[in-house]
C-alpha cells in the first residue's frame, strides 16, 4: 500500500499576523513555521496504517527550500520520504495541480490531506485533485478504516453520521478524531535527517486567482457588564448601542 499525504507549512498558531506590500502579502518576519495540524492528523493515521511493514507513506509539500526543516518534521513522526515542488503555493488550484502532476502516475493507493490549512482555511485541496486525477474525493472524514481493497470512512452530517465505503484510489481530508498526533521520538528526530527528500520543479499553468488585499479583523471593543437585575438596562443597551435588536 502506497500513501501519498499532503502537508502545508503554516504559521503556529501563536503568531502575529501582519502584512506588507500594501496589505498584498503576508509578513513573514520572524514568523515559526509548523506542519499544519490537520496534515498532522492525515499522517498520523497513514503511518497507522502502513505500520508493520504494511506500505509506505510520501509526504508532499508545494513550497519553497525554507519548508524543509517542517519536511523533516513530518519525516521525523514518520514516514517514509519526502517530496517538494519548489515554487511558492500561490493558491489551492495552483497546490492542487502540481499535487495531482507529481502522484498522476506515481500509483498512490491512498492521497490523504488535513481539513483544511489552519492559515487560509480554503478546504480546497483535495476536492481539487481528485479531479484533476478523476479519483472520488471525500471531504472533512472523522474515521478512515481500510482492508487492502476498500475503505470504510465517517463522515459527520448535520443530526449524525455518514458511512462510504470507496474501493480503489481515493483522496480524503481528515478532520479531528480520524487519529492522535504523533510525537516525533528522538530516534524519529535522527532519521528523519537521512530520509529522502526530492525536490522537482513546479509545472507552469495559469494564474487564475490574485489577492487584491489582506485586512485584520476590527480590534474588540470594550466589554459592558449589567447587573443580573437590570434587564431593562441590558434591553435597552442591545437595541441602542449593539443594534442587535
Amino acid at each position: 500500500m502506497k500513501i501519498l499525504v499532503c502537508i502545508s507549512n503554516v504559521p503556529d498558531t501563536t503568531t502575529k499576523i501582519t502584512f506588507t506590500n500594501d496589505n498584498t502579502e503576508f509578513n513573514t518576519a520572524g514568523v515559526q513555521y509548523i506542519v499544519n495540524p490537520y496534515d498532522e492528523i492525515a499522517l498520523s493515521r497513514a503511518i497507522e496504517l502502513t505500520e508493520g511493514g504494511k506500505g509506505t507513506v510520501t509526504v508532499i509539500n508545494v513550497g519553497e527550500a525554507g519548508n524543509d526543516p517542517t519536511i523533516r518534521k513530518a519525516l521525523a513522526i514518520g514516514a517514509d520520504d519526502a517530496v517538494r515542488v519548489n515554487a511558492a503555493p500561490r493558491d489551492a488550484y495552483f497546490v492542487s495541480k502540481q499535487i495531482a502532476e507529481y502522484a498522476k502516475d506515481k500509483d498512490f493507493d491512498i492521497i490523504l490531506t488535513g481539513r483544511e490549512s489552519i492559515d487560509y482555511n480554503g478546504n480546497q485541496v483535495a476536492a481539487m485533485v481528485g479531479e484533476f486525477l478523476d479519483i472520488p474525493s471525500i471531504s472533512i472524514i472523522k474515521k478512515l478504516d481500510f482492508d487492502g481493497a476498500t475503505a470504510t470512512i465517517e463522515r459527520e452530517i448535520e443530526g449524525g453520521k455518514e458511512v462510504v465505503t470507496v474501493s480503489g484510489k481515493f483522496i480524503a481530508s481528515c478532520a479531528e478524531g480520524v487519529a492522535e498526533p504523533k510525537i516525533p521520538n528522538m530516534r524519529g528526530i535522527m532519521s528523519a535527517r537521512t530520509k529522502p527528500l526530492a525536490v522537482v520543479d513546479a509545472v507552469s499553468i495559469e494564474e487564475v486567482t490574485k489577492v487584491a488585499k489582506y485586512e485584520t479583523p476590527a480590534p474588540r471593543g470594550a466589554v459592558k457588564l449589567v447587573p443580573a437585575e437590570e434587564t431593562e438596562e441590558l434591553i435597552n443597551l442591545l437595541h441602542s448601542e449593539a443594534k442587535v435588536i
